[in-house]
């Protein structure tokens, strides 16, 4: 890899990001990194052997410039940026709500800026990476945005204006299971199990669901089905479910997460 990268406002994301290009054949010697707090650029320097930067020099010596900072954040990292970034950089938001138009906008005429929406498993290499083209990014800086992003998972190209669904789906979607297995835990101990049991067992049953689905081919609705018996126990409570409207609610709180990306998107903080 002999381009420049430049990670922006390295938090946990983009930490994860960097240790995956790292693993991925990325020279540390060409990874650039700014924190708000000088000890922050210490700890990555020390634990990856990347540069920490300000963020014009950032903007001045890298080829590709990835903003990690928040959404409420980002203006006024373009507003620091802006005179310094030539207009043959690639500029990668990891900001949820912000469109490519905002950046384009800020920066200068022609300046190829691709949006991604990625989520916290990229701490542990299976991120769900979902990436659009603003109007002058190239297939080949959509293949660039691709190749660091899926050093930490997969990677799906949408079109901008899915953007906010993603984010609602898979930017937001960790939090959802990590939700549910809480409150099956709490259910598991309502059973009668230590609370250690009960967040084993989920969790393995999580994980063997979750490579079924990704791996069998089959519907989710067939999958369930094949567990579903006739008057069984899971009949029962998947009935309880219906009952207690968990889908509804699932599909209310996904286009609430949507809705509040839009506001994110329209300035409304």
């Amino acid at each position: 890899m002999t381009q420049k990268v430049a990670v922006l406002g390295t938090g946990k994301i983009g930490e994860a990001l960097l240790s995956g290009m790292i693993r991925g054949g990325w020279t540390p010697a060409d990874l650039l990194v700014t924190a708000r707090r000088k000890e922050r650029a210490g700890e990555l320097r020390t634990r990856y052997g990347v540069t920490p930067v300000t963020n014009p020099e950032a903007a001045k010596t890298a080829d590709t410039l990835i903003l990690t900072v928040k959404p409420q954040d980002m203006g006024t990292l373009l507003d620091e940026l802006a005179p310094h970034v030539p207009a043959d950089r690639l500029v990668i938001s990891g900001a949820a709500g912000i469109p490519t138009s905002f950046f384009e906008a800020r920066l200068a005429a022609g300046t190829p800026v691709v949006r991604v929406m990625t989520n916290t498993p990229a701490l542990v290499d299976e991120a769900m990476s979902v990436i659009s083209a603003g109007s002058h990014a190239t297939e080949a800086h959509l293949a660039h945005t691709e190749e660091i992003f899926g050093a930490v998972g997969k990677t799906l190209r949408v079109p901008e204006s899915q953007q906010d669904a993603c984010t609602a789906l898979s930017g937001s979607g960790p939090a959802y299971f990590f939700y549910l297995v809480e409150a099956m835990t709490d259910a598991g101990i309502l059973l009668g199990l230590p609370r250690d049991k009960a967040h084993e067992l989920i969790v393995q049953s999580a994980i063997g669901a979750a490579v079924m689905l990704r791996d069998s081919g089959e519907h989710p609705v067939k999958l369930r089905e094949n567990v579903t018996s006739p008057a069984g126990t899971t009949i029962n409570a998947i009935r309880e479910l219906e009952n207690h409207g968990v889908r509804a609610a699932l599909i209310a709180a996904l286009e609430a997460a949507r809705d509040r990306s839009r506001e994110l998107a329209s300035g409304n903080n």
